[in-house]
């Protein structure tokens, strides 16, 4: 009897981490790289490159990858500005090094030094969501190295709870967001897939292609798990030093929220950050969180039009 106890213990520890290993080897062998590499710091950063002039940089948010910009015309964009997209270190096809902390703070250093190593002079710092958090940062810490923000959706100020859609992200532990990454998060995010995706891009639909497209595939890995835990649980320890430095900003700042916004509250975000930093732009239009996606043409409007503000530089070769 112990010893078929012991088997059925086994097997049920076994088989998610089998069904985990064979679910993340398909996924990535059916997204390869893209882009290119550029190593910074500890972190193996995958971005795509496209186009020539006065340059662009993309940021996603929580649990995404570079490809939640794809349904925008970045080829139109690409015909007046050299545009980057990135994805961050443990998303899509990055890679955070050991050693590499998750914060806020630490994420926008990592996004100046990047900017840095591709020779970039001082290009519109586009972030959404997680992303637009890290944009502010990078603004706060570092405006020497860009010229202005475009944040979509982002996230401002700190919250009480975190979105019910990322509520199983919430593991404090490292020991337990591995053991997780490797056994339940995979399985559940597939069983769990519609009922989250559903609350993401709410009050629009998600398009069907999003899975491949869109990069929705990628999150099927256990590092990627882990990692988008991390930034989870790692986004409160810089924001309220954050909210409290807002005011001080010196980089010029353009906000595009949807007020039907269900992951991140227009007016406990987008509002709030302009009664802080009153010169910011607030624009709220009709739509949900995931801007880039259910509004590419819109939002690539908006983007191109702050762009066009920006005077041209004299970029270095990178």
């Amino acid at each position: 009897m112990t010893s078929i106890v012991l088997g059925v213990i086994a097997l049920a520890v076994l088989a998610p981490v089998a069904f985990t290993f064979f679910i993340a080897r398909r996924v990535t062998k059916g997204f390869p790289p893209e882009g290119k590499f550029v190593d910074v710091g500890g972190d193996r950063v995958h971005y795509t490159d496209r186009g020539a002039g006065p340059a662009i940089v993309f940021v996603h948010g929580l649990c995404g990858n570079l490809r939640n910009f794809a349904y925008m015309d970045l080829q139109r964009l690409a015909q007046s500005h050299r545009v980057i997209v990135i994805d961050r270190p443990g998303a899509g096809r990055s890679v955070r090094g050991a050693d590499s902390t998750a914060n806020i703070y630490a994420q926008a250093r990592m996004v100046a030094q990047c900017i840095q190593k591709l020779g970039l002079d001082k290009p519109v710092l586009v972030g959404h969501s997680l992303g637009g958090a890290i944009a502010l940062a990078v603004g706060l810490n570092h405006p020497q190295v860009i010229r202005r923000l475009a944040l979509i959706a982002p996230l401002t100020h700190l919250e009480s709870t975190s979105p019910g859609a990322f509520k199983g992200l919430v593991l404090p532990s490292p020991l337990m967001r591995k053991l997780v990454s490797w056994t339940l998060a995979i399985p559940m995010s597939i069983i769990n897939a519609r009922k989250a995706t559903d609350v993401v891009f709410a009050p629009e639909s998600m398009p069907k292609d999003f899975p491949f497209r869109g990069g929705g595939l990628l999150g099927l890995r256990p590092h990627v798990f882990y990692a988008a835990s991390t930034d989870l649980v790692s986004a409160p320890e810089d924001l309220p030093d954050m909210e409290r430095r807002y005011a001080s900003m010196t980089v010029p700042v353009d906000v595009l929220y949807g007020r039907g916004d269900r992951i991140l509250n227009v007016k406990r975000q987008g509002e709030a950050l302009k009664q802080k930093l009153d010169r910011a732009n607030l624009r709220i239009i009709d739509g949900g969180h995931m801007l880039p996606v259910t509004q590419p043409a819109l939002t690539t409007d908006w983007v191109l039009g702050i762009a066009a503000m920006v005077p041209a530089p004299t970029e270095a070769v990178a």
